[in-house]
């Protein structure tokens, strides 16, 4: 039940989303902000002094793959809502797993992403029978109603893959894309992603006119179509397709990339570039985030392993291609998003962790020539709106009392957002 106790916080210099708005009162009840004002009412329950501090809206990271866990993990860290780019958390997903969980991100998801039998990212799922390894790790934390519960969904999908259409087949992929939405996907995701950048050549991907018909087929169906892409190439082709926005940054810089720049823009197409996951695929560890003395005590050992290695499967990758790639479409216009990629704690897939790689992601997004403002707008008001979350990501009157009050003021100086002070979802203190 939602709390209805008024809670104000006082003192705090406040960044809404948008802008710096100064030193405000910001007032919640109801899990929803009731107003914020110059002074302090005289009916509030729980006043919260914020002096020395700024109040953030709580932060979204535009691309994960979570679990139940993951999501307690997430919130930890300020971040208040996960989207969820391939995995099981649709609304009916939501209805059936997070029913009476608290101390939870929000999320929302693709639900499936479309791609080809044997195609991304089987690559990176270690072989065996039956469940993953690092699934089956994850499920000995659960209860046996949630292990039954997830084995339940798990079967179900099987079962529907195993009865469906064939995905490469233009009626397949439209078929594809109207189970994900039955299933109550946000928004849908595709792959187009040959392999190189993954150390593995040679992936199957769907052709091209087959993709183009299931994006048509979404924003049919009201929603919006979101690409993996990881080379210029694949960018190049999902632009051509229609889609709303790139679910990666390509990691090359070919001659041509100012003509591909222009072509996202005139498209109106946002870019989630996720810095963090390149970054790891060229080979460069998160190490020194994972053992910032505000993130150690927030993370278990399986997490610390993970952030401490790194996919590091195109070493001939350059950060410096990777930033500029970042600077051109931030300056051309492009609405960027801050997103991670991160899923599992497993070497292989390394330098990442749920939560704490949101605030790693504004450091690199700053690092590649953002202002600190801006790469706090990318985590909050430009992902909500871009997602059409239009409860969430500005700190306002009416809006889900989502929030993060860090010690400090990370609009000058993004690690600040790391100094946490105080989470709130949806009015719900989660003090960490």
């Amino acid at each position: 039940m939602t709390n209805t106790k008024s809670k104000a916080i006082i003192n705090a210099n406040v960044f809404d989303g948008k802008n710096v708005i100064g030193k405000k009162t910001v007032v919640f009840s109801g899990g929803v902000i009731t107003s914020i004002l110059n002074g302090l009412p005289a009916d509030i329950d729980d006043v919260i002094d914020g002096a020395g501090c700024t109040l953030l809206p709580g932060l979204i990271d535009a691309h994960v793959h979570t679990s139940v866990e993951f999501l307690k993990d997430a919130l930890k860290f300020g971040i208040t809502t996960e989207l969820e780019m391939m995995g099981g958390f649709t609304s009916k997903g939501r209805e059936s797993q997070l029913i009476g969980v608290t101390g939870a991100a929000d999320v929302r998801s693709a639900g499936m992403g479309l791609t080809a039998p044997g195609g991304h990212p089987d690559e990176l799922i270690p072989k065996g029978d039956g469940i993953p390894e690092f699934v089956l790790k994850e499920m000995e934390k659960m209860s046996e109603e949630e292990k039954a519960i997830f084995l339940a969904a798990h079967q179900a999908q099987k079962e529907e893959e195993e009865l469906s259409a064939d995905v490469t087949s233009l009626n397949g992929a439209i078929d594809f894309v109207r189970r994900q939405v039955n299933n109550g996907a946000d928004y849908f995701k595709i792959m187009i992603e040959e392999g190189t950048v993954m150390n593995a050549p040679g992936l199957p991907v769907i052709e091209t006119p087959v993709l183009k018909a299931a994006v048509e087929e979404a924003h049919k169906l009201g929603k919006i179509a979101i690409a993996h892409v990881l080379t210029a190439k694949a960018a190049k082709t999902a632009v051509e397709i229609g889609v709303d926005g790139l679910a990666h940054l390509f990691i090359d810089r070919p001659d041509w990339t100012q003509d591909l720049i222009e072509s996202i823009v005139n498209k109106g197409i946002f870019v989630t570039p996720c810095l963090v996951l390149n970054s790891s695929i060229i080979g460069n560890s998160a190490c020194h985030v994972a053992h910032d003395e505000r993130v150690e005590n927030k993370l278990n050992e399986d997490w610390k392993m993970t952030m401490c290695s790194c996919f590091n499967t195109f070493p001939e990758g350059s950060m410096e291609d990777n930033f500029n790639n970042v600077k051109d479409l931030h300056d051309a216009g492009v609405d960027i998003l801050v997103g991670t990629d991160v899923s599992v704690p497993m070497p292989h897939l390394g330098g990442l962790a749920h939560g704490v790689s949101v605030h790693h992601e504004m450091q690199l997004l700053v690092e590649a020539g953002l202002s600190p403002i801006e790469a706090l707008r990318s985590a909050t008001s430009v992902t909500s709106k871009r997602f059409n979350l239009s409860d969430r990501g500005l700190i306002a009157e009416g809006m889900r009392a989502d929030l993060l009050l860090v010690k400090g003021d990370p609009t000058v100086n993004i690690s600040d957002s790391l100094s946490i002070m105080g989470i709130w979802k949806e009015g719900e203190s989660y003090h960490s």
